[in-house]
């Protein structure tokens, strides 16, 4: 069903110091830097290998991940998975019993299309589904 890990997504509250470390301890290099209204972050996308970490800053303490914040801190927020056919793959996870938080995909990063699962159906971790926009 997936492709491969499309990225590991992590909340921050300092979103600049999250990219320093990254680069300058990692070597990783930003690929991506966007505002996401729709989900309500800053998003930046690091390079490792032909994967990613995405680094979220909440444009809000409402927003999803500014709850994550307040709740959990800093740190791992979820693992995305690429697939070819979103809608496919949104099918076969539900035929299999797990609990949707997205019915329908929305606009990612990079115009990507995206769809999560409930971390209550895929043992704690907050799973995303990602088809890649084309050219990406």
């Amino acid at each position: 069903m997936f492709a491969r890990v499309d990225h590991i997504g992590v909340a921050v509250e300092d979103l600049d110091a999250a990219i320093a470390l990254h680069e300058q301890v990692y070597g990783m290099a930003v690929a991506h830097r966007e505002v996401v209204d729709e989900q309500g972050v800053e998003a930046v996308l690091l390079d490792v290998g032909e994967n990613h970490v995405e680094l979220l800053r909440p444009l809000s303490e409402e927003s999803p991940v500014g709850r994550f914040l307040a709740r959990r801190g800093p740190g791992l927020h979820h693992v995305a998975y690429r697939v070819d056919d979103i809608e496919a793959a949104l099918d076969a996870l539900r035929d299999r019993g797990l609990q949707l938080i997205d019915e329908t995909p929305r606009t990612g990063i990079r115009d990507s299309r995206v769809a999560f699962v409930h971390p209550r159906s895929t043992g704690g971790v907050l799973t995303e589904i990602v088809q890649p926009a084309e050219g990406h």
